[in-house]
Parts: C-alpha cells; sequence; structure tokens
C-alpha cells in the first residue's frame, strides 16, 4: 500500500471502532521470531499495520550487504500473513511520518528495546493518544544469526 492507502485504511478501521496496531522492521528473511512478534502485536487490538524499512534505509541502517531480499518482496511477505491487516514500505530511517498518519491505538516494538521509555517514537506515540508495548523477542532467533550460519560462522550477532 501506499503511504495514503495505509492512512486511510486505519481511518476506516477507527471509524469502525476497531483498535490500530502498528509496527514497523526490516523483515529481511521472515522467520518464527518474526512471525509470532507480528501475531502478539496483532492480539494486542483489532487490525495490525506494518511499516517496512525500503531497501535504501536498510542499507544506512544495517549496511551495504543488506537487505537480501527487495523492499516490494519483503512487503508482500508480511502482508500474506493472516495477522496483517496492511503494509507500506517506508525510506526514512524512523517510522515517524508512518505513525503521524496512521495515528495506532499501540506502537509495539520487539524487546530489543528494554522498555517504552527506550524507543525513540515513543513521545510521538504518546503524543498522539497512544501506547507503545514493548514485545519479547524469540530467543536465538533473528535473521542477523541465520546470516551468519549460511556464512559458516557462528550465527551470534544481536537480532535484526
Amino acid at each position: 500500500m501506499t503511504r495514503d492507502e495505509l492512512a486511510a485504511l486505519a481511518e476506516r478501521l477507527r471509524a469502525d471502532g476497531k483498535r490500530v496496531v502498528f509496527t514497523n522492521g526490516v523483515f529481511d528473511i521472515l522467520h518464527v521470531g518474526h512471525v509470532r512478534y507480528l501475531e502478539q502485536a496483532r492480539a494486542l487490538g483489532d487490525a495490525l499495520l506494518v511499516g517496512i524499512n525500503s531497501d535504501a534505509s536498510v542499507r544506512r541502517l544495517k549496511g551495504p550487504t543488506r537487505p537480501l531480499n527487495a523492499q516490494e518482496e519483503r512487503a508482500e511477505v508480511i502482508a500474506a500473513l493472516r495477522c496483517v491487516e496492511g503494509t507500506c514500505v517506508f525510506d526514512e530511517d524512523t517510522p515517524h511520518a508512518l505513525i503521524e498518519v496512521v495515528r495506532p491505538s499501540i506502537h509495539a516494538k520487539g524487546g530489543d528495546y528494554q522498555t517504552p521509555d527506550a524507543l525513540p517514537e515513543t513521545p510521538l506515540v504518546r503524543s498522539l493518544g497512544g501506547e507503545v508495548v514493548i514485545l519479547p523477542l524469540v530467543p536465538g532467533r533473528s535473521t542477523t544469526r541465520l546470516i551468519g550460519l549460511m556464512e559458516g560462522g557462528s550465527g551470534e550477532g544481536p537480532a535484526a
């Protein structure tokens, strides 16, 4: 979806009395950690909208060798999950602009952030009347780990 389409969907959902949950991420190689995280995020409300980092923003955030999968493909895979109502690719390094148009009741993020106050988006979400929820990561499951294993390494590294 385009940013305008995602905003319109969020507005329709709110008009229908639905509680909109938003999250964002790279979702480069979909794994069980992603699926469990997205299902937990969806369980916080009535509809889950997902922002997908563009290829350019992933390169800025994770380096020149990422992403492995193109933004359109990553968005299509996430959109195909039954827990996801809609996706939108964004080019900024943070999801602030998408949050402003989606105006979620809840913004969910993975447990690599210890508290909501550690998340850069929290002040914006709260100013829009929303809540930030930190969801636990699935231990040992990350794209960075998978890439490390494929490269013949230990697969140890931060979650991604």
